[in-house]
């Protein structure tokens, strides 16, 4: 079966076909580094990971270009507001969401362009827009995408451009200069109170990219003038993504032959986003939540669907993610182990392949998972060890391609902490429940004992009025001791 993919632009499923064969170019919109990242921010990236994981395992070679939006209006007021320098303000909240994808196991992209690191592409592309009539200035600095150069303007989501809002992304102090209000800012002259370092010279003057900009110049630079899938979230339509392919395709690039995107996740029907307060972060998700379990969440519902988060979000996350996890320690327990060379290069159960190449069907894809995972507990009860293992390998692989198997190199220390982890709690707690007791009958004898066995074991225990509690001893105090 041929993989058949959703674009947006003819809002068609269509047989994927890349412009050269085996190889597969994509450019994913990434963060604008304006604040940490939240759930929303996530859903994207982990839909694209699937989709990049899926297209390597069906053999091609893929080039997955991630941008940084690391200069904006956001991060200049946020950054100002906060008393940082607007790049130092730009970097710490990079390096967040690297943390957060590495912590989702979201592969890295095979390039991570900023915005900053690019303007001379920017510069370069402008001009050619200028050359041929399709931009122009307005004053020193200022230069406006033409949009009625451009006939096929308003083709991505199919609208009429007089039926479309005016353009709100230049200096302030555009209205009336513009050719037509529906003009969007390629470069943008400094406004004024704006630091110096958040501007560079140009031909037009000195300012700084527009949003849509940077992203036609990084494409071009890293993918070419045309490749195979533009990504991102649903938001992006427009005008973000209508205005690159506009300016692209204007300048003579062919640009994104697919357009994919994904649908928001949302709370009571409303987008997530932290203007709406709504925004849940993956920092403070995780400090009560396995990073695995918060992937399966994102990436269980259809990823052109939208998510809607409720209380019992993670609650079925997890439980199914214990499931995966405790069918793949019983079996390789049976089994042994199974070589992680072996799994990559398994043979997949044909309703996977089926579901994965519908569009990334995951859902139908988990059906399928689940069902030969249910296979293999009944083996495990028959005692069929040759039925263990062939599910076992079937799991791993299929759970492997939707970055979640639970004996994979992302999740297999993660997952072998927290069992050793909730055992450990469970046996500390029952040491101090007997020691209490033997406090309580006032046998100080029993009751030292427990601790100096505790402590042996690198245990300490502190008693206060409220209680007892422990933590481990550290390497220091070990040897002190």
């Amino acid at each position: 079966m041929t993989l058949r993919l959703y674009d947006t632009a003819t809002r068609e499923v269509r047989d994927f076909v890349p412009v050269v064969p085996g190889e597969v170019g994509i450019y994913l919109c990434g963060a604008t580094v304006q604040g940490t990242p939240h759930i929303g921010h996530m859903r994207s990236s982990v839909a694209f990971d699937v989709l990049v994981r899926w297209l390597r395992r069906s053999g091609h070679r893929v080039t997955l270009v991630r941008n940084v939006t690391d200069i904006d209006d956001k991060i200049l007021a946020k950054a100002d507001a906060a008393g940082e320098p607007w790049w130092a303000w730009a970097l710490a909240n990079e390096r967040a969401f690297t943390a957060a994808y590495d912590a989702l196991g979201v592969l890295p992209p095979t390039y991570e362009p900023r915005a900053t690191g690019h303007v001379p592409a920017m510069i370069e592309l402008m001009q050619r827009l200028v050359d041929g009539g399709h931009a122009y200035t307005t004053g020193d600095g200022d230069v406006y995408f033409d949009v009625r150069s451009y006939p096929e303007y308003g083709a991505l989501t199919n609208q009429k451009l007089d039926d479309m809002v005016s353009a709100q992304d230049g200096t302030g102090d555009d209205e009336g200069v513009k050719k037509d209000p529906r003009d969007f800012a390629l470069w943008k002259a400094p406004k004024p109170g704006e630091p110096e370092t958040a501007s560079w010279d140009t031909p037009f003057g000195r300012g700084r990219p527009g949003w849509h900009l940077e992203c036609s110049a990084m494409a071009h630079r890293y993918l070419g003038a045309t490749f195979d899938i533009h990504g991102g979230g649903l938001d992006l339509r427009f005008p973000h993504h209508e205005n690159e392919q506009a300016q692209s395709r204007a300048a003579g690039d062919g640009f994104a032959r697919y357009w994919l995107h994904n649908g928001w996740v949302t709370q009571g029907g409303a987008k997530m986003s932290k203007s709406l307060g709504n925004g849940l972060l993956v920092s403070a998700l995780l400090e009560t939540t396995q990073p695995a379990v918060l992937r399966y969440a994102l990436m269980a519902v259809q990823y052109r669907s939208m998510l809607e988060w409720t209380p019992d979000t993670l609650g079925e996350a997890e439980t199914t993610w214990e499931r995966f996890t405790r069918f793949v320690e019983r079996a390789t327990e049976q089994v042994g182990p199974v070589d992680d060379d072996e799994i990559a290069k398994a043979e997949l159960p044909t309703g996977f392949v089926a579901a994965m190449d519908d569009d990334l069907n995951v859902p139908a894809a988990l059906a399928v998972v689940h069902e030969h995972l249910r296979a293999g507990n009944t083996a495990l009860a028959e005692r069929d060890l040759d039925g263990v293992r062939a599910a076992l390998v079937s799991v791993r692989s299929m759970l492997d391609i939707l970055g979640l198997d639970p004996d994979g190199p992302q999740w297999r220390r993660q997952t072998n902490d927290r069992g050793h982890e909730a055992a450990l709690e469970a046996l500390v707690a029952a040491e101090l429940a007997a020691r209490s007791e033997a406090r309580a009958a006032r046998d100080f004898a029993t009751s030292d004992a427990i601790r100096d066995r505790l402590a042996a074991a690198g245990i300490v225990v502190e008693d206060s009025a409220t209680g007892s509690r422990w933590s481990l001893a550290h390497r220091s105090d070990e040897v002190e001791n």
